[in-house]
Formats: structure tokens, sequence, C-alpha cells
């Protein structure tokens, strides 16, 4: 399965997840996210569509891409603290998209995948996309990578912040994010880690985390 049929799976799924009626509900509520609500989470986890749909309506980037791994070598937001600049200002754009409200939002994610939808069929996966919130390329299949894992950590996020129980993603989408958050973690950790985490509970490290 293709990188954008995985990242079209998940996105189906978010779209579906923000028209719930739980989520409106809980818009103005904290969410499970520290000094995030529940509609700065709906907000951010939009903008894994909306960032999506901008970068098909730009001609391919003249930008050399970077590699997939490079790019989280390069993200200031992975070891900053949460009241760090760079988290603060991710988590204020999710509560300005947000602040147009739950009906809006979704109706606004539904036309952008549509928009997104048709605008990558045909496309290359080595084409270069240009990120402007980071500086730098990546391949069109890697930034559809980091955006479906994006969605797909951020849907649960979502769920568990209104009481409902997380869907598991397609294993179109669920493979791609695993295989990035498991280089990701043995990175961090060191192979080892990763390995005991998985196979040997009796020395197994506290955490294994991507990030």
């Amino acid at each position: 399965m293709s990188a954008m049929d995985a990242y079209l799976s998940a996105a189906d799924q978010a779209a579906a997840l923000l028209r719930k009626p739980e989520v409106a509900a809980a818009w103005e509520r904290p969410s499970a996210l520290a000094e995030m609500t529940v509609g700065g989470l709906a907000g951010h986890l939009a903008f894994q569509i909306f960032s999506v749909g901008s970068a098909m309506r730009e001609p391919a980037s003249e930008e050399a891409p970077i590699p997939l791994l490079e790019h989280y070598a390069r993200a200031a937001w992975i070891d900053a603290p949460l009241d760090g600049e760079v988290n603060a200002g991710i988590r204020a754009k999710g509560e300005v998209i947000g602040s147009e409200g739950p009906r809006s939002l979704w109706k606004r994610a539904d036309a952008s995948l549509a928009e997104v939808r048709t605008g990558l069929a045909g496309r290359s996966g080595d084409q270069a996309v240009f990120m402007p919130w980071t500086g730098w390329a990546l391949r069109l299949d890697d930034f559809l990578t980091t955006r479906t894992m994006e969605l797909a950590v951020h849907m649960d996020d979502l769920a568990v912040s209104v009481g409902l129980t997380t869907q598991d993603v397609s294993d179109a989408a669920f493979e791609p994010v695993l295989m990035l958050l498991t280089r990701l973690a043995a990175r961090r950790h060191g192979q080892a880690a990763l390995l005991r985490a998985l196979t040997r509970v009796e020395r197994a490290p506290a955490a294994i985390n991507a990030f």
C-alpha cells in the first residue's frame, strides 16, 4: 500500500472523528494533552489535513528533500519543554484553528480532504514538498508519512479526551507509523532497549518512547 493510500485512510478516519457529537460537546474543556483544549486538539488534528491541502496547491519544491529521520533530528519541538516557545506555538496554532468551532472545522476538513484526494492523484512520491513551518523539504511520501503518524497519534489523544474508544487505524496506515516510531525509538534508546521492551519483560527499560 502506498504512502498516499495510508495517509488518505488515516485522514478519512480523522475527519469522521471530528464529526463526532462527543467532540463538539467537549470543545471548550481541557483535553488529554496538557494546556490544550479539546477544540485546540481538534484544530491540531485538522491541521494534518489542511497542511497537505496547502502542499497540493503549490508546485513541486526546488529544495532538495532531506531524509525522513533527519527531519526529526532537526525538529525543535521533540526535546523542547512543554512551556517552551515552539511547543507553545504549536498549541496556540491548534487553538486558533479550533476557534472556528466544531461544525465549521469538520466541514472545512471534509472539503480539504476532498481537495487532497484529487491533488494526490497522479503525483510522484519522490516529488519534493517544502514545509514552510520547518524551512526544509521532504519527499512527498515522507511528508505524508509524517502526517499519517500525527493523525494516528492525535486521534488517540482526541478520543481519550472525550471518552470515546480509540479506533484502530487501517493496516495500511499503521505499518508506516509503526516503522517510523520504531526507528525513532531505537535511535533515542538504542536497539537493545527496543528489543528488550518487545521480547524480554524481565529486563525491559522503563520507556522506549519515540519522542
